[in-house]
């Protein structure tokens, strides 16, 4: 993928990753478009980026999918770019006698079906570009789960490869697919405290290590920050190194 010269729609572009994103392909003079939930997030992204446009997109809604897809594709007809970021993450105990699966289908629906629905609607405007990208972001948790968000880390493995599936099928066309993986980044995607965690990797220096990668492997297929290898790498140390790093990683998040 070019990193400048684009036209790129980013999913979840209100905050965190998402909206980080936006403002470094913006800097790269790309024509971004970012789309979310809440109006007053984007208006916020735009009156900080002048240049940087905007949609409302719920992405657990089939219909409003429907909706935006066609608008881009009308609006956008040069879009070459899409980055499938939008994600909910939320703890499930499974434990409890009552357990909520309400959390795990809206996890399911924003995570999986979204990315999936949205590719779809925009692959007639992406496949009519010389060059163009599908850009998922997944998450290390897909090779190592943590237990307290089962569904978020099973989403994330699906991501994972559904895109090592569209790569293979999209292979020797117009259409790239890359796959980013970050680690536990410092954002709010559960909760304040995330985004002063220490033990998180701080978004500013997540997204330089991205966007320097993206710039200098112009044809990577994973883009693999330094902190995320353990994670992704954590079953070539076979069983009993992964199972020792899994219950380390899970014991840590457990208080233990």
């Amino acid at each position: 993928m070019q990193t400048s010269g684009n036209t790129i729609l980013i999913t979840g572009g209100g905050s965190g990753i998402g909206r980080a994103l936006a403002e470094a392909f913006h800097r790269r003079d790309n024509r971004v478009i970012v789309a979310g939930r809440r109006a007053s997030a984007l208006e916020d992204v735009a009156r900080a980026n002048p240049g940087i446009e905007t949609v409302v997109l719920d992405v657990s809604d089939p219909q409003d999918i429907a909706r935006v897809a066609a608008k881009i594709a009308a609006e956008y007809p040069t879009l070459n770019a899409l980055i499938n970021n939008a994600g909910i993450m939320q703890p499930e105990d499974w434990r409890t006698n009552d357990i909520n699966v309400s959390i795990a289908e809206a996890t399911i629906a924003t995570n999986l079906l979204a990315p999936i629905r949205l590719t779809a609607a925009l692959l007639p405007v992406l496949r009519k570009q010389a060059r163009s990208t599908v850009l998922t972001v997944s998450s290390g948790l897909a090779f190592l789960p943590l237990a307290l968000t089962p569904t978020y880390s099973a989403t994330k493995a699906a991501i994972h490869s559904f895109s090592e599936s569209l790569r293979y099928q999209f292979a020797g066309t117009g259409v790239d697919v890359v796959e980013i993986v970050p680690p536990y980044v410092q954002t709010e995607l559960m909760g304040e405290q995330q985004a002063s965690d220490a033990n998180a990797m701080p978004l500013a220096e997540f997204i330089d290590e991205v966007m320097s990668i993206l710039d200098t492997q112009p044809d990577v297929r994973e883009v693999l920050v330094k902190r995320v290898l353990p994670l992704r790498f954590a079953a070539e140390q076979g069983y009993d190194g992964y199972s020792k790093q899994f219950t380390g990683l899970n014991d840590h998040f457990a208080g233990k």
